[in-house]
């Protein structure tokens, strides 16, 4: 699984390495990318060796290798010594990325501008949803792990035992278990070193509700 970005940049390296093999300079990646600056090159070049779609070849500048093309793309149009590649989506649509939510300490979820997940078709239902990267491991028992992606339906309300990301205090973002006891809230983890919160109904606002889960295996 590939951010926008992440995705982006990779087809970017690949495009210019086709033409004369030699990969781009980070500020040509910068540029290209629109970033402000080559930190963020850094960032998304490091996300896509962990992933194993390139690797970075030892004692050469700017030596880079690409291993793989996303999943759904294509290779298109190979002529001898002249290699294009036209990038093909398979039935593929993009959620937004926003940020990384807490299944332990709770954290503020921080949108990150232009970064999309791709999920195949039919992977969700309607509504508007967006996804978030799981930070801890209190939902563990539940099947989701440290750095899972979840994705979540945008919702106000939810039903007794729904996963779901709760804002607490206007502050922070959790995702817990949501459980009503009497005229509390418990937000309850999915994991037994884990104690639950109860807390007052005005405290809670839900944000959304679990409907799918990405993981990456590297």
């Amino acid at each position: 699984m590939l951010t926008k970005k992440q995705r982006d940049l990779l087809l970017f390296i690949h495009e210019r390495m086709s033409e004369d093999d030699v990969p781009p300079s980070f500020e040509e990646m910068k540029d290209a990318l629109g970033l402000k600056s080559k930190s963020g090159i850094h960032r998304l070049i490091t996300g896509l060796v962990e992933r194993g779609y390139i690797e970075r070849l030892p004692h050469r500048a700017r030596a880079i290798e690409i291993k793989r093309l996303p999943d759904g793309f294509t290779a298109k149009n190979i002529e001898k010594d002249n290699v294009s590649y036209a990038a093909i989506p398979a039935n593929m649509n993009e959620v937004p990325l926003c940020g990384r939510i807490a299944a332990g300490t709770p954290i503020e979820a921080i949108r990150e501008e232009g970064q999309t997940v791709c999920l195949p078709n039919g992977f969700i239902g309607g509504g508007e949803h967006y996804a978030l990267t799981v930070d801890g491991d209190s939902m563990i028992e539940a099947g989701i792990h440290d750095r899972d992606t979840v994705i979540i339906k945008r919702s106000d309300t939810a039903h007794n035992g729904d996963i779901v990301v709760a804002l607490v205090d206007d502050a922070e973002v959790t995702l817990k278990r949501l459980r009503r006891a009497g005229n509390k809230i418990v937000l309850e983890p999915e994991n037994q070193n884990y104690e639950p919160r109860v807390l007052e109904p005005h405290r809670v606002k839900i944000q959304g509700i679990l409907a799918g889960l990405l993981r990456t295996y590297h």
